[in-house]
């Protein structure tokens, strides 16, 4: 573009600097046309006149023409001369424009990235971030520098270039935005990492205060347990103390007659119902009134003789803290005195032959026993 500026300057300076001389000679024909119109003969006066004449008209006319046309052409390219200057003006000032938007760009574009790359900290995902803000400027620089190649985009060049300055510090904002926010939420966490220690401590106290009070009351559990144990024994010491002893077990058999008369009998075939007795002995522990005694008749083979609707039933040992089950029970008006004492027991069912147990329980305690045999 420049070689072409140079070229027209070249061929308008030429036109101007050869005019005067083309009019210069126009000038010199015309008078040397006027010398040989005076030198000629009489003769041919009249006629060089006329002829002359004409010839001057002529190159008047013809210098007149010339004269035009290049006055025409020195103003048409006095013209283009004027639209080319201010073409390479205008060409000049946008690439002086674009030289300085491109050194602002440098300039607004690492300071951006210098400013975010000092933001940077511990905070992993707040780095990620700014790497990710700086790609992002990375692109909008990519793209003004292809803006600013082509010289007709200098509009749009400039505009994007204030729009990254303005994006850099949206970035920058939104940076320290987010600094302010997790300064905010180290405070909180702080704060609730203190509650959460006191909360701790105070549990730790009062967990220690509820192992005390826990080896507190299983001490008094124990004790409890241990007084409980020792007032059971206790009971029990007085229970056994409290058993009215029987002695003088006796085991007799009968056969009731046709009459109604029971006669003794000690043949296991002949006899229908047994009579126990025994007596009580003297205890000064227990008070006066009535006393149970529980009778157990145990046959041959081990078992215990009961029909519940002859008045058997179960009586808890306290000796052996079992059950037991016994044949009948007997209720006496005891008067701390020695009493004799008689069960009858009638089963309906025949007795068999051997060697008979026979237990008498008070209080839940043996309180006597004995033995006999049926034939």
């Amino acid at each position: 573009m420049k070689i072409n500026n140079q070229r027209q300057e070249g061929s308008f300076h030429s036109i101007l600097l050869y005019t005067p001389s083309i009019v210069a000679r126009f000038i010199l024909l015309l008078h040397q046309e006027n010398i040989l119109i005076k030198d000629n003969s009489n003769f041919q006066i009249q006629m060089a006149t006329d002829n002359s004449s004409n010839s001057r008209q002529r190159l008047i006319a013809i210098a007149a023409v010339v004269i035009a046309l290049l006055l025409g052409t020195n103003i048409f390219l006095l013209i283009n001369k004027t639209k080319q200057d201010a073409k390479n003006q205008q060409l000049t000032t946008q690439l002086s424009e674009a030289e300085q938007l491109k050194v602002q760009l440098e300039k607004d574009y690492y300071e951006a990235l210098s400013e975010l790359e000092q933001m940077k900290g511990t905070n992993d995902e707040l780095n990620a971030l700014i790497e990710e803000q700086k790609n992002q400027l990375q692109e909008q620089k990519n793209r003004i520098d292809r803006l600013l190649r082509d010289n007709g985009s200098l509009s749009q060049a400039r505009t994007e270039t204030q729009r990254l300055k303005n994006q850099a510090q949206e970035y920058v904002a939104q940076i320290n935005q987010l600094k302010a926010e997790n300064e905010a939420l180290k405070g909180q966490t702080v704060n609730l990492s203190r509650k959460a220690d006191s909360l701790r401590i105070s549990l730790q106290e009062k967990s220690f205060e509820a192992e005390e009070l826990s080896t507190a009351k299983a001490a008094l559990s124990s004790e409890r347990e241990a007084l409980a144990m020792e007032n059971t024994k206790l009971a029990e010491k007085v229970d056994i103390a409290s058993v009215i002893k029987v002695q003088g077990l006796q085991v007799t058999g009968y056969k009731t007659k046709g009459s109604g008369k029971a006669v003794k009998q000690n043949k296991a075939k002949d006899i229908d119902n047994l009579q126990i007795c025994f007596n009580t002995t003297v205890n000064n522990i227990v008070n006066g009134g009535r006393e149970n005694f529980y009778v157990r008749i145990i046959n041959p083979i081990g078992e215990t003789l009961a029909v519940e609707d002859l008045g058997s039933g179960m009586l808890d040992n306290k000796e052996t803290k079992e059950k037991v089950r016994y044949t009948k029970s007997a209720q006496v008006d005891y008067a701390k005195s020695e009493e004799n004492v008689c069960v009858n027991w009638t089963p309906n069912i025949p007795f068999e032959k051997g060697k008979y147990e026979v237990q008498i329980y008070n209080k839940g305690f043996l309180a006597g026993a004995g033995n006999f045999e049926l034939k």
